[in-house]
């Protein structure tokens, strides 16, 4: 394989000289320290957890990583999503939802409290436009409330707490 260096813009060009197919090219994140409520069966972002990235080849995919930490009255679903579309996901049939990761019913203590990782590699993102993925969340048919970042009753005193959660894109060389 031949290089060319370009003076003007001190690149090295192929790319993939220099940066072979895995290698990571940008990492984006973001991080909510706050909490958050949904007592919704619909799925929705969860506020602060979104990352914006601009792939820097079409061939490139994103490697997307998020921690989620809650509790809930019933079972909370959670889920990644790319520009508002699931990403990662089991195969939703009839009425089972297809989704990313749970967070349990809460046990009947006020201290139940739990973290769910999820990760997905995309195929190739397919243009160089800006593309958003966040992580979503949504309470089980049938009632109860889920809360991001905290336990059930919230309870202030030194056996209640408050945990960060995160989101992470990487892309990835094709």
């Amino acid at each position: 394989m031949a290089l060319t260096l370009n003076g003007s813009n001190n690149t090295i060009a192929p790319v993939s000289a220099v940066q072979p197919a895995g290698s990571i090219l940008q990492v984006k994140s973001a991080i909510k320290t706050d909490t958050s409520t949904s007592s919704s069966d619909s799925f929705a972002n969860i506020p602060s957890l979104s990352v914006s990235i601009t792939p820097t080849a079409s061939t490139n995919k994103m490697y997307v990583i998020a921690n989620i930490t809650g509790s809930s009255n019933n079972q909370m679903r959670l889920r990644l999503a790319q520009d508002g579309n699931a990403i990662g996901t089991g195969t939703a049939v009839s009425n089972r939802d297809g989704i990313g990761a749970i967070i349990g019913r809460s046990n009947s203590s006020d201290y139940g409290f739990q973290a769910a990782t999820m990760q997905v590699l995309t195929a190739a993102i397919g243009d160089t436009s800006s593309h958003t993925f966040t992580a979503q969340f949504a309470c089980e048919t049938g009632g109860g409330d889920s809360y991001i970042g905290r336990n059930v009753n919230d309870i202030n005193n030194d056996s209640g707490f408050r945990a960060s959660c995160h989101i992470t894109v990487m892309e990835v060389a094709a």
